[in-house]
């Protein structure tokens, strides 16, 4: 009776490890923040925390910080935030960004006065079912301005909470008052 009751337990053990192990492994990953493009918000270096079913149940929104297949590299992911939702307009010039002919006010930069942010002055239409991204480091960012808008199917999640270095942990804010008074395309 004894054994009959611990062999039980072993196979509910594994079975509950198993179970946990999935779950986690399908719904959060973590990424390495490499380069320098998200910076001052993200460093070279730090992990974070990805939330891989984040967009199942509503979209990105703008503001959020994702993490993507590179198109021009599936195996490699990068970091952004988002900035325009399909159907947006996003304008920039040397200085600034529009989307939806409202200008951003964006704290979140940190770039010296003065310093063009955008070496390309242009206006791009965002298609459906694809999201404009940027990084907040934009004199050394390769993003939607250089290789378009993001297919939904290239986004892996949202990038939520910093977790390593250990000494800098923190949630990923999406100053998504930035972008509150944008009405929708």
């Amino acid at each position: 009776m004894k054994r009959s009751h611990l062999v039980r337990e072993i196979v509910e053990t594994v079975a509950l490890t198993g179970l946990i192990f999935v779950i986690i492994r399908f719904t959060i990953q973590g990424s390495h923040v490499s380069g320098i493009s998200m910076e001052p918000g993200l460093v070279e270096n730090q992990n974070v925390m990805v939330n891989k079913i984040a967009y199942i149940f509503h979209s990105p929104e703008r503001g959020d910080v994702i993490v993507l297949h590179n198109p021009q590299n599936t195996n490699e992911d990068l970091i952004k935030r988002v900035v325009g939702l399909p159907g947006d307009t996003i304008k920039i010039d040397s200085m600034h960004i529009w989307v939806n002919d409202v200008p951003l006010k964006e704290p979140y930069i940190n770039a010296p006065p003065n310093v063009p942010l955008n070496r390309v002055a242009k206006t791009w239409r965002v298609p459906p079912n694809e999201y404009f991204v940027l990084g907040d480091n934009r004199p050394s960012s390769e993003d939607s301005r250089y290789i378009g808008s993001i297919p939904k199917e290239f986004i892996v999640g949202q990038a939520v909470l910093v977790y390593w270095p250990l000494t800098n942990i923190h949630f990923i804010d999406t100053h998504s008052n930035v972008f509150s008074n944008i009405k929708k395309p």
